[in-house]
């Protein structure tokens, strides 16, 4: 399924909003295919959050795009962040250039074309409810199943699943940041998100079936997702 990026974007920023974002590999083309490239995407993303300070509400990445559930930073705006993120994912993650000889330089045509990792644009979308913010997370969560990739959503370690559901730590601290209006208090994130977000998460895995104790330590253990 694609993502139409409209042509006349429009952003509203300062609204202290969420913001969820989605953005493509270059061409929908499965650049973030490997656990390894996942794996630096999120700690490129773990830093990013530190230094432009805003608050990771949820994630997922999937081989050939990334959904983001985000406060607006403390440093800059969202487009900032995102630049941030697709040029130094873009930097770690492309081949590196390999020298060739002048004169065989026309016979590598593709070669500009490989070296874009991410499409221009990025989808934002402005979450301002509690409805919505359970409903984008659920969303991104269920992505790799209707993927796929895995059969429940507790399998896929590259998304915020598993902080949620079994309030595992990874390397993305999710709600943690210094937005308090975002991640504390009686209206902030983190209360809506404990109300209604676990509970649903809970329910949906007993009404599906739930992976055993012992094979989501394996999981854990191995640095993969059973299967």
């Amino acid at each position: 399924m694609g993502f139409a990026m409209p042509s006349g974007l429009h952003r509203t920023y300062g609204a202290h909003h969420l913001h969820f974002i989605t953005c493509s590999c270059y061409r929908r083309l499965p650049f973030l295919d490997t656990a390894r490239g996942r794996d630096r995407f999120l700690s490129i993303l773990e830093q990013t959050r530190q230094r432009y300070r805003f608050v990771v509400v949820g994630f997922v990445v999937m081989p050939e795009h990334i959904h983001l559930l985000l406060t607006e930073p403390e440093v800059g705006n969202p487009s900032t962040v995102m630049q941030v993120l697709k040029q130094r994912t873009a930097h770690v993650l492309l081949p590196k250039r390999r020298r060739r000889n002048p004169l065989q330089r026309n016979f590598f045509g593709d070669e500009a074309q490989r070296r874009v990792f991410w499409q221009a644009r990025f989808y934002d979308f402005n979450v301002w409810t509690t409805k919505k913010r359970v409903e984008k997370l659920r969303y991104m969560h269920r992505n790799p199943v209707e993927r796929g990739l895995v059969e429940t959503p507790e399998q896929w370690r590259w998304s915020s699943y598993r902080f949620y559901l079994l309030e595992e730590a990874g390397p993305v601290k999710v709600n943690e940041g210094l937005g308090k209006d975002f991640v504390s208090g009686s209206g902030g994130v983190a209360s809506h998100l404990s109300a209604f977000v676990v509970p649903a998460l809970r329910k949906e895995r007993e009404g599906r079936g739930t992976l055993s104790v012992s094979v989501l330590a394996k999981s854990k253990s191995l640095g993969h997702p059973p299967g």
